[in-house]
């Protein structure tokens, strides 16, 4: 019983220091005043937001390079995965090794690192460094992410389908796409989200034209905080939110289909 209380306590604890700020911004955004001092429930901070223009450019930015970053890491992760699973296995363990260094290895080094081969190319910072910047370090979470379902696939499957007729190109995607496709669909999402979340990269390789919204941001908290980043937070927060609801409720209707096919071959 003892033992029940304080686990339970210690999640209390931990959830409320991972919620509280959060709520904490919530209720500001809604504050009239642009203090720490509430003065009254407003929604002109959500307004003024629409209008800001720089906030808006730089969402925009930020948008449009998630997207096209996200779709190029998806496309190339994929397609190394594949070839990387084809490989004998010492030589797939040495790849896979020196794929998992841009994941450990700190932003600020990737940067700065992509910020000299830029230069040496004479390449201008802008929205093709961006996204180029962005493909880098997106790659690894998709090939990390579409390796696990190779491993899992039948690997009789591919054969199978082109003893039944399937040219190599059909088998590969009739067959070998909807099976990984769980970990290509991952890893499209886990690099949008790193795209939209990342600063010290962006940072970097961002020309003044092509900012995105984690950088505006920071400038715009050097000088203080404005109550419109807080109604932009809540967005992003809620938009989150209903997505992350949104996908668990589409893998419990999932799995209950599972069951009950299940079942139905017990029977």
């Amino acid at each position: 019983m003892k033992r029940n209380w304080l686990s339970r306590s210690y999640i209390g604890v931990v959830l409320a220091f991972l919620y509280v700020p959060i709520l904490v911004l919530i209720v500001y955004s809604f504050n009239s005043s642009r203090g720490r001092v509430w003065q009254g429930f407003t929604v002109e901070w959500y307004s003024r937001l629409f209008q800001n223009d720089l906030i808006m450019t730089s969402l925009a930015n930020t948008l449009i390079v998630a997207v096209a970053s996200s779709l190029l890491a998806t496309l190339l992760g994929t397609a190394a995965a594949v070839g990387i699973f084809a490989m004998k296995p010492k030589t797939r363990s040495l790849v896979m090794n020196i794929t998992y260094v841009p994941v450990i290895n700190p932003e600020i080094v990737i940067g700065v690192s992509l910020v000299l081969l830029f230069s040496m190319i004479h390449l201008d910072l802008g929205f093709t460094t961006l996204i180029l910047a962005h493909v880098t370090f997106n790659v690894p979470y998709v090939i990390l992410n579409v390796m696990p379902k190779l491993r899992q696939m039948d690997k009789f499957l591919y054969e199978a389908a082109m003893d039944l007729g399937c040219s190599p190109n059909q088998a590969f995607f009739k067959v070998v796409i909807p099976e990984i496709a769980p970990g290509i669909i991952s890893g499209l999402l886990m690099s949008f989200t790193y795209s939209l979340d990342d600063f010290i990269i962006s940072y970097f390789v961002s020309g003044p034209t092509s900012q995105t919204l984690p950088i505006t941001i920071y400038s715009m908290m050097r000088r203080k905080v404005s109550p419109e980043v807080n109604a932009l937070s809540t967005i992003i927060f809620l938009v989150v939110l209903v997505v992350l609801i949104l996908v668990n409720l589409n893998d419990m209707r999932t799995q209950r289909l599972m069951r009950k096919e299940a079942v139905r071959e017990d029977v």
